[in-house]
């Protein structure tokens, strides 16, 4: 099948290397630098636990210039951007097309296939963590690479899915066609360690790195409290997790490297468009919704909202209510 990867970051980026070393058909969406440096260069992605290098050719293109008509659309940008690639995903349409968003906001999926009529819109999630460290170079920092995908509707399900699983698979890629997609994205929201988030969340609000978690504190203590919200956020909407989530993730807190950070808690301090909207206050929105008591997460939306209000970006990330709403 043709695939095409919109977003070449840490996400798409890694994802696009690993299915083109297996010899599937791929491109990457991606601009500017990186799209020039892919194109001449290839693509490298350097291992932290291994401090190895390795650059393979990928093919490349930017919105403009890509002409196909992929079977399968992997949308890996930031959830900021998604109003920006509507346009071009209608235009290279295809009957059967699939798309699958791989980004860390719980009911992207559904929020896409409302823009996105008469095409499969899936929901989906991945586990990896890395970054560009420069043009056409991406430093992955574990070997953690998942990803999880599957219909919200049964009667959606269909053979194509259990190709890409198998695409995946063939990629060094655990993927994972899921039945129960709706409680696997929504367990991807809990402050995971492998991934980061518990810095996006706690450690953007303490400004700290992976190494303060590691150890009893107030930082350690915050991230526990924001897990078990979110679990009992998990069980009110109806998808109830199947382990114990805060001992999950304090084991694989203990194997992350000590200065680790995220690149959400970088782009708050740097000032540059963030997931905060979805990553921090959608949580806050569904606890209202749904009548779950937050206070953990609304005193870290309180605190970022007031950092964030005098930030001009266009996706206004910075404008939530985040106060109880009445019965």
């Amino acid at each position: 099948m043709k695939y095409l990867i919109i977003g070449a970051g840490g996400t798409g980026g890694v994802v696009g290397f690993h299915m083109a070393q297996a010899g599937k058909d791929v491109t990457l969406i991606a601009r500017n630098a990186h799209l020039e440096s892919i194109q001449q260069k290839g693509l490298t992605i350097q291992t932290m636990w291994d401090e190895n290098t390795k650059t393979i050719p990928v093919k490349a293109s930017d919105m403009q210039h890509y002409k196909d008509r992929p079977d399968v659309i992997l949308v890996c940008v930031k959830g900021y951007s998604l109003d920006g690639i509507y346009e071009f995903i209608r235009r290279i349409a295809k009957p059967q097309m699939i798309v699958i968003p791989i980004l860390n906001i719980y009911g992207t999926g559904a929020k896409m296939q409302e823009k996105l009529p008469g095409m499969l819109v899936t929901d989906g999630c991945i586990y990896v963590s890395a970054n560009i460290k420069e043009p056409g170079v991406i430093l992955q920092h574990g070997k953690i690479l998942r990803i999880f995908f599957g219909v919200r509707q049964k009667e959606e399900k269909c053979q194509l899915l259990e190709q890409i699983q198998k695409d995946f698979r063939d990629s060094a890629i655990d993927g994972i066609l899921s039945e129960q997609i709706q409680r696997d994205a929504l367990e991807k929201l809990v402050p995971h360690t492998d991934t980061f988030l518990v810095d996006i969340k706690a450690g953007l609000y303490l400004n700290a790195t992976a190494g303060d978690f590691q150890k009893d504190g107030k930082a350690r203590e915050l991230f526990c409290t924001m897990i078990r919200e979110i679990v009992a956020l998990a069980t009110a909407m109806g998808f109830p997790f199947e382990k114990d989530m805060v001992s999950v993730n304090l084991q694989i807190l203990s194997n992350l490297p000590p200065e680790a950070t995220t690149s959400m808690q970088r782009d708050v301090m740097a000032h540059r468009p963030s997931e905060v909207d979805g990553l921090v206050y959608e949580v806050v929105r569904m606890a209202h919704r749904y009548q779950v008591p937050v206070p953990a997460y609304e005193k870290v939306a309180q605190k970022l909202q007031g950092e964030i209000m005098c930030e001009k970006n266009s996706h206004t990330e910075g404008n939530v209510e985040i106060k109880r709403e009445e019965k």
